[in-house]
């Protein structure tokens, strides 16, 4: 009997245990600057949705991979016809916009403003978009203003594709640094505003970009950087990355600085060949440190 219930124990810490893992995996995100809070209960709930414009952008920022649920509201006002109607525009790493439209939708049974002055919440409504590994910048705008929508953004991560990759040089002349991380070099190379670093690349292929902030030490708490990304003189991307100091990596000749906790992003790189520049956009913040990776599956087509 003991033993019996000695297992059922630990059939019920294990599946305790999962979902906890599971839970932990999906989190409320708020946008990164236009942030006009909407407070709404939903079945007694308080859901926090936040307001889209149509000429001051929404920017969410996540880590992936995973997949991003949008949750979007139209808000009914006084004196309005019985369905509503709008169109969500949203753009990734600075790519094409893409279209969300909605018709058609009803006055919310189950959904009250907090400030009853607003008027009524329409249905929910909600689309997903699917991101691949890195940071992620994506940014959401109404069409046109003719009806108020608010958004709620919920990322739910998903577990990294397992590839074998290995290191891709960028273009000379680029400084090489040497790094000591749990007792093996690796090899990064600097880079500012003055020399951004530029890549050569066939494609298709992915281009893995970790980075790292350089840091005195009287630099303190997080460290907040942004570079671009460009091609022939446009921009493909604007990235802002946060990182802290690393607790394992430190510099192979240099004690003055210390690296920042490696911070990354992928480039989708297209068929044909590629040349691409990586831009720091803070001058204050001096240079910044890259190590590029790629598929080893891609290794004679990069070259």
């Amino acid at each position: 009997m003991k033993k019996i219930q000695i297992i059922a124990l630990i059939l019920l810490l294990s599946v305790s245990g999962v979902f906890a893992q599971t839970t932990k995996k999906k989190r409320s995100i708020k946008p990164k600057n236009f942030q006009k809070r909407v407070t709404t209960i939903v079945s007694e709930k308080t859901r926090y949705y936040y307001s889209l414009n149509d000429k001051k952008a929404s920017v969410i920022s996540v880590e992936g991979p995973g997949v991003l649920r949008v949750m979007t509201r139209g808000r009914f006002i006084p004196k309005q016809d019985n369905s509503i109607k709008y169109e969500i525009v949203y753009s990734v790493d600075g790519g094409e916009f893409q279209k969300y439209k909605v018709s058609g939708v009803k006055r919310s049974k189950s959904a009250t403003y907090l400030n009853g002055s607003l008027g009524v919440p329409g249905q929910l409504k909600d689309f997903e978009i699917e991101l691949g590994r890195g940071y992620h910048s994506i940014e959401f705008k109404l069409k046109n203003k003719s009806i108020p929508v608010a958004a709620r953004y919920m990322f739910t991560k998903t577990k990294v594709k397992k590839q074998e990759w290995i290191a891709y040089s960028p273009m000379q002349p680029s400084e090489p640094v040497d790094l000591i991380t749990r007792e093996s070099t690796v090899n990064y190379y600097r880079f500012s505003t003055d020399k951004p670093m530029e890549i050569e690349i066939n494609g298709p292929t992915e281009l893995r970009v970790l980075t790292r902030s350089e840091n005195h030490f009287e630099m303190k708490g997080r460290i907040h950087y942004r570079l671009q990304v460009t091609e022939n003189g446009k921009v493909l991307n604007t990235i802002q990355l946060s990182s802290r100091y690393s607790e394992i990596t430190t510099y192979k000749d240099n004690k003055e600085l210390v690296p920042g906790k490696a911070r990354e992003f992928v480039i989708i790189v297209p068929r044909g060949r590629h040349h691409y520049k990586l831009i720091p956009l803070d001058k204050d913040k001096s240079t910044l440190l890259a190590r590029l990776l790629i598929p080893k599956k891609d290794v004679k087509l990069a070259d």
